[in-house]
């Protein structure tokens, strides 16, 4: 009797440890993945929290630093557009289509009329370029009533004489005529002739000239002027 009171009791010890073994195992594994997720939560809220670092080394080499200069602009104005056109087209001294601008001497031959634009005389020529078209040609046929001609032409561009090969520059135009002397008068002139550059400074001309003082006096002058 004693021998199965014992066998029971061992049998009932063995199921009790087994009972208990087995119930402590889920009870240790939802420890252990609590732990873990507690740790990975820790983990997260430190890389969460953490500040990040601030770079405050800045580099303030002239180097980095681009200097742009800032041009003012101007700002044109339609009375400065106005002014700035007729700077460019009216210019006193300027060349024209014929040719440079220039100063000289010649002589005329009077051919009819009782002035001296009908008579033989030493002149003075010039020509002044206004634009690139028109010209004012003031000229003095010196004498004992020297006459002084102040014509406004029309300079039309050079051309080649094939068989000179030189180049000629025609003009025409119209103006006054000052005759000095006791009746000194004023007449109408009109005036043509060609324009002959010789070289960069030389220009020879030649032309008519028809003054209307008292009566029709024509003349014809030829001339060499300097440029300038």
């Amino acid at each position: 009797m004693n021998h199965n009171f014992l066998q029971t009791t061992s049998t009932l010890l063995a199921l009790t440890s087994v009972t208990f073994i087995w119930s402590s195992l889920p009870a240790r594994a939802e420890n252990t993945n609590f732990t873990a997720v507690n740790e990975a939560n820790s983990a997260n809220n430190v890389i969460i929290n953490q500040p990040e670092s601030i770079n405050t080394n800045t580099d303030n080499s002239p180097s980095t630093f681009t200097n742009e200069t800032i041009q003012p602009q101007t700002v044109q104005t339609p009375s400065n557009i106005e002014s700035q056109e007729v700077a460019q087209t009216f210019a006193p001294g300027r060349a024209t289509r014929s040719g440079a601008s220039y100063i000289g001497v010649g002589g005329n031959i009077g051919i009819t009329g009782n002035t001296r634009v009908g008579e033989s005389s030493f002149s003075v020529i010039s020509k002044i370029g206004l634009t690139r078209n028109l010209s004012v040609r003031p000229a003095a046929l010196v004498g004992d009533n020297t006459v002084f001609l102040v014509p406004l032409t029309v300079d039309f561009p050079q051309e080649n004489l094939e068989t000179t090969q030189l180049r000629v520059a025609p003009y025409i135009g119209g103006g006054v005529a000052i005759s000095t002397g006791r009746d000194s008068t004023v007449g109408a002139l009109i005036t043509g002739g060609v324009d002959v550059p010789l070289s960069s400074q030389i220009t020879a001309t030649g032309g008519v000239n028809v003054s209307f003082i008292d009566e029709t006096d024509v003349g014809i002058s030829v001339g060499v002027g300097y440029n300038f």
